[in-house]
């Protein structure tokens, strides 16, 4: 339980109503408990799902990420926004400001991307989704793997600020009413702590030599049957350091 309050509200006042009203709260419930189950286990693998309704493949790809209640998830937040987000219907072309929005603007390579970050109870889905033809599925997923490697190595102080912006806007525009104030004030004060440094280590611990769950859906003959070979996949998770 979280209780927030804003406004001409005492301290002293809020945690004394909160004692008065919650204290006696129970957060053992022994006659109707949920059963602990096993933790699931996240497998590599892949999917290809022949639907000729779809004129263009869909592609996901996915590593295994945090739960809800895991620190690394504001790191991976900002890892996203690096990443970034990109439709055809954009403006800005080459200059778009994600690295890889640029390319696609600029080659053409897909007609839309985007970054996620899915959170449940033990684990997540860290991954990256896009729509592409299928001449181009390959060279999307190039540069997109080659995105997320550089999140490992060589993501830089300028490439963090200008996520952290762009974070920033993002939850300006959502704000409708004091709790979501209270919500990006704290997400907010997180993001501050976070830098390239950290980013670095965090998509280390999550993206490097991880073995990622790829899905495509789309034509048998022409977008999906282009998507490479799982083992080519793997190989690029990892680049080869000297």
């Amino acid at each position: 339980m979280v209780l927030a309050a804003a406004g001409g509200v005492g301290h002293k006042e809020l945690v004394d109503l909160a004692k008065q009203h919650f204290s006696n709260v129970p957060y053992e419930y022994k006659d109707d408990t949920i059963p602990i189950l096993p933790r699931c286990r996240f497998t590599g693998s892949e999917i290809r799902v022949r639907d000729d309704a779809l004129p263009m493949a869909h592609v996901a790809i996915a590593v295994e990420g945090p739960g809800w209640a895991n620190p690394d998830n504001i790191p991976l937040l900002v890892a996203n926004a690096v990443i970034g987000s990109y439709d055809v219907t954009f403006g800005g072309g080459k200059n778009q400001s994600s690295k890889l929005a640029a390319i696609a603007a600029e080659t053409q390579i897909c007609h839309s991307f985007q970054a996620f970050n899915t959170c449940y109870s033990d684990t997540g889905l860290f991954g990256f989704y896009f729509v592409s033809d299928g001449l181009h599925i390959e060279d999307t997923l190039h540069f997109a793997q080659g995105e997320w490697m550089s999140l490992c190595t060589s993501v830089t102080d300028s490439d963090v600020k200008r996520a952290k912006n762009t974070l920033r806007n993002s939850l300006v525009a959502q704000l409708d009413g004091i709790s979501e104030d209270l919500r990006s004030a704290f997400l907010l004060h997180f993001f501050k702590e976070v830098d390239a440094k950290i980013v670095r280590e965090v998509c280390s611990k999550y993206l490097y030599d991880k073995c990622p769950a790829v899905a495509a859906v789309g034509k048998l003959l022409c977008p999906v049957e282009q998507l490479p070979d799982y083992n080519r996949i793997r190989s690029a998770m990892y680049w080869l350091r000297f």
